[in-house]
């Protein structure tokens, strides 16, 4: 066997260079000449005989023209003639080369030719036209010089004559078109003219009008009371003795008297009668910026957004006032965001992202604050939450803040003029993120005392809360905004519980909780405290509530009731019972009973209050009467 029938089939195979031009099948495979992108193909058409012929005689007259049957006809006659006739001579001379026969020139040839001669055909042209010129001016003179000439003059030049040639006078209807013309020429200067004249009127005219509107204007604004001065000098103009210094404009002065400098230098518009709408102002410095104030809370069920944007009353009537008063809360927007820019990273119970317009504030746990400068195009409110006290709690922070901005403009003031030197700070932030804290607090702690008391009621025991977020007279709060100490707001909670005992709690901005006791005051400081602190407390008077009807009930066998640790102890005769309370995830109160007799033997006998039978203290009434009868 050799080596080549041990070879596998695989490596036999043979593959041709061409081109496949058929299937499997035997069919021809089509050229392919596109993809499209939802994958079709697209392949080459296929060309019939006759329009493989159709386009090539096409091509025959387009490439040869028209007479091309005819030019062949006649060249193939001449040249059979020639070889019949010759033929002998020919084959006698033996083998010579072929005379060239002629042959049509092709379209490259033909244009060859062209840009060879036509540049000699300009050049000749040229200088037949220079050679007429030359005659035509020396052989022009006047008629009366050649009739008085020579004979013998008349003679030389009668080889060369000129001719005078005047043009004949064009007719009547030609005559009359050209007068019009001209007429027509004439009355579009005048109309052109008056034009200009109604042009210069209707300037004047309009600048009369300007001036009239620039003063009355100036009037309406003086009178609503916006600061109206002079304006500075242009650049260049002459200060010298004799000068004119009389100021052509006036310079509107809209910032705050108590601002910097610097916000006041920028708050300045014109007034200038150069404007074709009256109201229309120059406002050199202008920004175009509101503030946003926006609060987000996050919850179990989501994010809620809640915005306000500074209002603008040019969006409804534009008038000078409107413009200007949008103007000035646009300025002190600004002064306000400078200086929330230099509290925010300052605060002592939050923290604080800052960037160039924008302020991210960690207010509390989840409650976000955030001012921001919008341009006025997006001046728009958006709000996802469906809770009207969040939307004016954001309406409240941005006039809250104007009056900070205003008491802080007073206090300056008070400084600059008297020699008292003030210590404490003025923050405009703080007492925001206080309120904003302590807003959350009560309502985080109003919540576990709402856990707590129906916890209470599902078991059987009535229970009432009193709630009170705010504790002060609204007077009192309004005086807060004025007051340059920092003064804090507090409430108060209070629960009775079965008409029996009574548990206060008194809160302090921005989260201090007191917790007033029968034997003690004590300050909570976190939640789970504060939960604890209820369980203890609520376990305590139904522990007690139980001691007083374990004595009412037992009084004829003379049981001693007592409480120790976190369970009641009862004894009597031949009986031993217990009561503990226990609470459930969401402060679910739940009791569980164990006595202790001669029916129940050393192993004793317990049971478990279940809430969805019977109230608690008539649970422990069944209990305490079966362990009465049994022993």
């Amino acid at each position: 066997m050799s080596y080549a029938d041990s070879e596998p089939k695989w490596k036999k195979l043979k593959l041709s260079f061409e081109r496949p031009y058929k299937d499997d099948s035997g069919k021809p495979i089509p050229t392919l000449y596109d993809l499209t992108p939802d994958g079709q193909f697209i392949y080459e058409p296929k060309e019939t005989p006759s329009a493989k012929l159709e386009a090539n005689l096409r091509r025959i007259f387009l490439e040869r023209g028209t007479n091309f049957f005819e030019k062949n006809e006649g060249a193939l006659l001449g040249r059979s003639e020639v070889t019949t006739d010759g033929h002998d001579f020919v084959e006698s001379l033996g083998p010579e080369e072929p005379e060239s026969m002629p042959e049509s020139m092709t379209m490259e040839e033909l244009y060859k030719m062209k840009s060879e001669i036509l540049p000699q055909l300009f050049v000749a042209l040229g200088e037949m036209s220079h050679a007429r010129d030359l005659l035509n001016s020396i052989l022009s003179g006047s008629q009366s010089s050649i009739l008085t000439a020579s004979p013998s003059t008349s003679e030389s030049s009668s080889l060369l004559s000129a001719t005078l040639v005047i043009k004949p006078p064009p007719i009547i209807s030609v005559q009359s078109f050209n007068a019009q013309l001209t007429i027509g020429s004439k009355d579009e200067a005048l109309r052109k003219a008056a034009g200009l004249f109604k042009s210069a009127a209707d300037s004047m005219e309009r600048s009369r009008l300007n001036d009239e509107k620039y003063w009355v204007d100036a009037l309406r604004i003086r009178r609503a009371n916006w600061g109206l001065t002079p304006a500075p000098l242009p650049i260049g103009s002459s200060i010298g003795k004799g000068a004119d210094k009389t100021s052509k404009d006036f310079v509107i002065s809209y910032g705050l008297e108590g601002s910097p400098y610097s916000f006041r230098r920028r708050a300045v518009a014109h007034l200038s009668n150069m404007g074709a709408s009256s109201h229309d102002i120059n406002f050199p410095y202008r920004q175009t910026t509101w503030l946003r104030i926006s609060i987000s809370i996050s919850s179990e069920f989501g994010v809620e957004m809640y915005t306000f944007d500074s209002p603008s009353l040019a969006t409804s009537t534009r008038t000078l006032d409107n413009v200007l008063k949008d103007a000035q809360t646009e300025a002190v927007d600004q002064e306000i965001f400078s200086l929330l820019v230099k509290e925010a990273g300052n605060l002592p119970t939050a923290s604080a992202r800052v960037s160039e317009r924008l302020i991210a504030i960690n207010t509390a746990h989840g409650l976000d604050l955030s001012f921001q400068l919008i341009d006025s195009s997006t001046n728009l409110n958006h709000n996802d939450g469906i809770n009207p006290a969040r939307e004016n709690t954001c309406e409240l922070i941005y006039h809250v803040l104007r009056v900070f901005l205003l008491r802080r403009h007073s206090i300056s003031n008070i400084e600059k003029g008297s020699d008292q030197v003030f210590q404490a700070p003025y923050f405009i932030l703080q007492p925001i993120v206080d309120f904003l804290q302590y807003q959350v607090f009560c309502e985080r702690v109003e919540v576990e005392l709402q856990k707590m008391v129906r916890g209470l009621n599902s078991a059987g025991i009535p229970t009432t809360v009193s709630y009170t977020h705010v504790g002060e007279s609204g007077r009192h709060i309004v005086s807060l905004l004025c007051d340059t100490r920092n003064k804090a707001i507090g409430g108060e909670a209070v629960i009775r519980i079965d008409h029996w005992n009574t548990l206060w709690f008194t809160f302090l901005s921005p989260s201090t909780l007191t917790a007033h006791l029968t034997q003690a005051t004590l300050t909570i400081s976190s939640l789970p405290q504060l939960a604890q602190l209820l369980m203890d407390e609520i376990e305590r008077c139904l522990l007690q509530r139980i001691c007083g009807l374990g004595r009412e009930l037992c009084d004829v066998v003379g049981g001693v009731w007592f409480i120790d640790l976190n369970r009641c102890v009862a004894r009597w005769d031949g009986c031993v019972l217990n009561f503990k309370i226990s609470y459930g995830e969401n402060l679910d109160i739940g009791c569980s009973a164990f006595r202790l007799d001669k029916t129940t033997g050393s192993q004793g006998y317990s049971r478990t209050y279940n809430t969805s039978t019977t109230p608690l203290l008539a649970w422990v009434e069944e209990v305490i009467r079966e362990s009465a009868r049994q022993s």
